[in-house]
């Protein structure tokens, strides 16, 4: 089963970022990419995708319009909600209209994975012409559960990423591993390795700064 994908964004980085993850994951297409409310209704009728990854805040209005769009129309599109938005209000109203999953931002790559293969394995059960089962049908309203330690590769501590994460958010001309390592106390050594993994993950950003001599430096950024 191959599942297509309009992602939703109003910001063109971290939807291209999501189009890379989506790529990474077998079963799934990208079939389009919009950042603009007006926009995506018409090509939610037009490329008919199957799953919709949609944030909430857009400059003129809210992606929850969306929502309560595609429920009016009755349109067979399931929605994951990709944000920051974590007020209660978005979230019942999010609940209440059948959003399948709700991804918190920042995540991670292994986060956005297990979202989709999670969506994904349902969608099989549903498409099976045969009684489910009360296995299947547990496998439908139960996510497995997983741990944050579970999700971060050895060596990387949730407390100390979080440490970085919460760091760099403040930064917006970016930094150093050197220069992180000596605000946060840290080794060298190890804080190139949280950024490097941020940085794999999609979390954060790469730029060189070229100086007068040696090797050029590298500057990281939180995308937000």
């Amino acid at each position: 089963m191959n599942i297509e994908v309009l992602v939703v964004d109003d910001d063109i980085r971290i939807a291209n970022i999501h189009e890379k993850f989506i790529n990474k994951i077998e079963g799934f297409t990208t079939v389009g990419i919009s950042n603009d409310v007006e926009e995506t209704k018409i090509w939610l009728e037009t490329l008919k995708p199957d799953l919709v990854l949609l944030d909430i805040y857009f400059p003129e209005k809210l992606g929850t319009e969306l929502i309560e769009y595609i429920k009016k129309k009755k349109l067979p599109v399931d929605i994951i909600l990709i944000t920051a938005a974590s007020e209660v209000d978005i979230v019942k109203m999010a609940y209440n209209s059948g959003v399948v999953d709700f991804l918190l931002k920042p995540l991670t790559f292994q986060q956005f994975k297990e979202c989709l293969e999670r969506y994904r394995a349902k969608k099989i059960l549903l498409s099976s012409n045969t009684k489910l089962s009360k296995e299947d049908i547990n496998k439908l309203w139960n996510n497995t559960s997983t741990t944050i330690k579970e999700l971060n590769p050895k060596g990387i501590d949730e407390v100390t990423k979080e440490k970085i994460l919460n760091y760099l958010k403040t930064t917006k001309e970016g930094i150093t591993a050197e220069g992180l390592a000596k605000n946060l106390g840290l080794s060298r050594s190890t804080a190139r390795r949280y950024l490097e993994f941020l940085y794999n993950e999609g979390i954060i950003k790469v730029e060189y700064l070229y100086g007068k001599i040696g090797r050029p430096e590298r500057y990281y950024t939180f995308i937000g």
